[in-house]
């Protein structure tokens, strides 16, 4: 049993390392996926900022949470792509029949993306910083939202992974992952208040994890009133894990190289 475990650990650390030096590979695919989270923060802070009224904030605060809760989502979308391109070219395949464990494959991609949200991450505090966002909280509030966007963001490369296993392409995976991630990020609280929206569209968005995952990272970034948001987020994202991590994993035992 320690054996398999540790060969579990060491084949998903190599396809993790597989998958970053990859991304390094494709330099324009991680510009593109800094401007995009980007333009958004200066188009909303600069353009709707002065419309869009949030009691109790600065609209600059408020937007910061729901904008690296949009991306790292986004982010996930790339976990579909980079599956649905390797089964195009045989990949998979290929690592099928090298004796590593089968769960090395899934695992390490999606650590992979974890580490690329961590940079994203980074990079749009940055940004934040700039335009004029600022912290109220301590270390470890701060520390406890980080930790809830990468679990958030963890649980939707796992959807993205069933989705990029089950497409006939990578160009139908990164559709069919904006299709439904659109409206899941626009129809939250992520970029106006959840009140200020007609009622169907509000119901929907209070239970919405990522409504639930934006209110909880504003509320340990800045003191927000939201405290029951922080362990609905944690659900929301273990369930969703705990759904999709064995479908996609099964999928992939079923799947060939197209």
């Amino acid at each position: 049993m320690t054996s398999r475990l540790y060969w579990m650990v060491a084949d998903g650390w190599t396809i993790t390392r597989f998958n970053l030096i990859g991304a390094t590979r494709v330099p324009e695919l991680l510009v593109f996926l800094t401007i995009q989270p980007i333009l958004f923060v200066l188009l909303f802070v600069y353009v709707f900022g002065g419309a869009i009224q949030t009691p109790g904030f600065d609209y600059v605060d408020f937007l910061i949470p729901g904008i690296i809760v949009q991306t790292v989502t986004f982010n996930g979308i790339t976990t579909g792509v980079g599956l649905a391109e390797d089964l195009g070219k045989g990949v998979i395949d290929r690592f099928r029949s090298l004796p590593m464990a089968r769960s090395a494959v899934l695992a390490g991609r999606t650590a992979a993306d974890m580490v690329r949200n961590v940079l994203t991450i980074a990079l749009m505090l940055a940004v934040g910083f700039i335009v004029g966002f600022s912290f109220n909280a301590g270390v470890l509030e701060i520390v406890a939202g980080l930790a809830v966007m990468l679990l958030f963001g963890l649980a939707f490369s796992w959807i993205a992974a069933l989705i990029g296993l089950s497409v006939p392409s990578a160009e139908v995976a990164q559709s069919a992952g904006f299709i439904w991630l659109f409206p899941l990020t626009f129809a939250s609280s992520a970029f106006v208040p959840v009140a200020t929206m007609p009622a169907v569209v509000q119901a929907f968005a209070e239970i919405n994890p990522v409504t639930k995952t934006v209110d909880a990272v504003r509320h340990l970034f800045l003191g927000a009133p939201y405290p029951d948001a922080v362990w609905q987020s944690v659900l929301w994202s273990v369930a969703l894990i705990a759904i999709f991590a064995p479908l996609a994993t099964a999928k992939y035992r079923r799947t060939s190289s197209r």
